[in-house]
């Protein structure tokens, strides 16, 4: 159990043992496939600094330095917990390898204008943002579990304050990606219009028989390139084993394909 959590943990081994995270066992929000395909969205070779928007433990952020050597990190967590333990996983010994080009910074990413800068997003500061919003609004039940809750509820602002932020922050030219559930793609191109251009969407399918329940979007800020819908991702064959492209994904050793 993390001595700066007051809940019971358990470190966890990603990228076949590459690095580590610790994370909640029973409260609070997990990292799992959906950060690791953020992490796998990211082009080849990706260079700069990167910010991780509502980055819990930091799993999403951490895989992205692991697998991108030439990448300043930022996770951004609102929760001082889990910002604590995500300080906490830069000093496991898997993790060092990248620690001194990965911080943590506890601040809110709803802020806007004055009041975000002076939590520390500057405008114009990162070349990738990628971010797991929280897919859920505060008139769907929430979970009992508080901080589960603050992890999947929105809350009042919605997506539009999340994608604002990632606007603001990015230089001109950035690139953020994300995963959201399908049946929100209306809101978030209503949220990326006349901020994004050049929106390229991957169905994420658990099996091939199945609809998408989830979508992976990489959008870059300022473009007017049109719209795009590129071919599905399967993540699991019909007898429920991974497949051989997910779980290179899920290993740091392939790239989800935008074009």
């Amino acid at each position: 159990m993390s001595e700066l959590a007051e809940f019971e943990t358990s470190v966890d081994d990603f990228y076949r043992g590459r690095f580590q995270v610790e994370q909640p066992v029973r409260t609070g929000h997990r990292g799992g496939s959906d950060a690791l395909l953020i992490a796998a969205a990211l082009p080849e070779g990706a260079s700069g600094k990167l910010a991780d928007l509502g980055a819990g433990a930091g799993v999403a952020g951490l895989a992205a330095a692991a697998s991108n050597p030439g990448l300043k990190v930022t996770l951004v967590e609102k929760n001082a917990r889990m910002a604590a333990l995500a300080g906490s996983n830069l000093k496991l010994r898997k993790n060092l390898a990248f620690a001194d080009r990965t911080s943590v910074l506890q601040a809110d990413v709803t802020l806007s204008g004055a009041k975000r800068q002076e939590a520390g997003l500057g405008e114009n500061s990162f070349d990738y943002v990628i971010m797991n919003p929280p897919y859920n609004h505060d008139a769907q039940r929430a979970s009992p579990d508080a901080l589960r809750s603050e992890a999947h509820v929105m809350g009042l602002f919605g997506l539009d304050a999340w994608i604002r932020t990632a606007t603001a922050i990015l230089k001109p030219g950035g690139v953020m990606t994300m995963i959201y559930r399908t049946e929100k793609i209306g809101e978030v191109s209503a949220c990326a219009q006349g901020r994004f251009g050049a929106i390229a969407i991957v169905p994420v399918h658990s099996k091939i028989e199945e609809g998408a329940k989830r979508i992976l979007l990489r959008m870059t800020k300022g473009s007017r390139a049109p719209l795009t819908i590129m071919p599905g991702l399967v993540l699991h064959e019909n007898n429920g084993k991974p497949t051989k492209l997910a779980e290179a994904l899920m290993n740091g050793e392939a790239r989800v394909l935008f074009d």
